[in-house]
């Protein structure tokens, strides 16, 4: 079973067994999390959600991504700013989708 799912602003295609970067969620690793925001599941489309499908997956474990670098400069004008960035983020597996 096949689904679309809406979780921190983004839009994932899963399926059982998917393994998944989501922007954080505060449930503690090994447990379950449901997703209710469906977009699609089986082929049915909702409007904007599909009802009464969701999709249930475990946290594994969270974690921060690769640092980035945010360099600021104005020539001429003596202007250097040098500034980095960790987005933190929740590994997810998905387990089922369930839809009615």
């Amino acid at each position: 079973m096949k689904a679309v799912i809406e979780t921190g602003g983004k839009q994932y295609y899963v399926e059982e067994g998917t393994v998944l970067y989501v922007e954080k969620i505060d449930v503690e690793p090994g447990k379950t999390i449901e997703f209710d925001k469906v977009l699609m599941a089986n082929g049915v489309v909702g409007h904007p959600y599909v009802t009464g499908a969701k999709v249930i997956g475990e946290v594994v474990k969270h974690g921060k991504q690769k640092k980035i670098r945010i360099f600021k400069y104005h020539q001429k004008q003596n202007y250097r700013k040098l500034q980095g960035h960790r987005q933190p983020y929740t590994k997810v597996e998905i387990k089922s989708v369930v839809s009615k």
